[in-house]
């Protein structure tokens, strides 16, 4: 094994033991959560390492580098998850290639991953990005409800309002070729992890009620995995933690 080989597998071997102790603390079953490696700004030659390690599920955030990184591997059995920000004209080269979306945040991107998906005859996996800068500590989504004339909180991070998630959640679930799995969210940086990940699995059991196959909660990192498991996560997205800190694309 070269070096580079051994430093994933060290890490991957560290993460999953992380994973196996925080459902064991959360009595939960590791077989229930996902664990999506994220290979933004690293090598295709990376991903071939993984996948021969065991990974199956890989992490992309950049529309370009996830087109080059498919095109690359095209025999390799992954499911690749893109989990960035999408404008709207690039939703057609996510919907080729991607087997999940984990930004779904407004309509006009939900029809256009539709269309494109549609003219690809393809199935996506859609998870609504919740933003929780509206949510503050003793609210849950009944509360911004209930509150729609309440300023918004600007936020740079993504996500579609609380008051907006039924109706997008509605519109995924009326595609033929989306298919609504769970939500996903990117903590507020002022936010505590513990709060955030706990108002993210409100929101997802609120979401269930109205529809009961979005029960996948895409949540939790290299530094606070932990708090998102404890609060139900189904799907962590791990990059520095098996990978290193950030290289440049190669």
């Amino acid at each position: 094994m070269d070096e580079r080989s051994r430093q994933l597998a060290e890490g991957l071997q560290s993460v999953r033991t992380r994973i196996d102790e925080a459902c064991r603390v959360a009595g939960r079953d590791p077989r229930s959560v996902t664990l999506i490696v994220v290979t933004k700004t690293w090598p295709s030659s990376d991903i071939d390492i993984l996948a021969g390690l065991g990974v199956g599920d890989v992490g992309e955030n950049r529309v370009d580098e996830l087109r080059r990184k498919t095109s690359d591997i095209p025999q390799t059995p992954l499911r690749w998850h893109f989990i960035g920000q999408i404008q709207t004209k690039k939703a057609g080269h996510v919907a080729a290639v991607a087997d999940a979306v984990h930004s779904v945040d407004r309509l006009r991107l939900a029809e256009s991953l539709q269309r494109a998906a549609q003219r690809h005859d393809r199935v996506l996996d859609v998870f609504i990005q919740v933003s929780l800068d509206q949510l503050g500590v003793d609210q849950t989504l009944d509360t911004a409800r209930a509150s729609p004339e309440s300023p918004a909180v600007p936020h740079e991070r993504g996500g579609a309002d609380p008051s907006d998630l039924m109706p997008l959640a509605d519109a995924v679930a009326a595609s033929p070729n989306l298919r609504l799995v769970g939500v996903m969210c990117l903590p507020p940086q002022e936010m505590d992890a513990d709060v955030a990940f706990a108002r993210l699995q409100q929101v997802s059991l609120e979401l269930q009620q109205s529809h009961p196959e979005a029960r996948s909660i895409s949540a939790g990192m290299s530094h606070d995995l932990e708090s998102a498991l404890s609060h139900g996560a189904t799907h962590v997205r791990i990059g520095t933690a098996i990978l290193g800190t950030r290289s440049t694309v190669r």
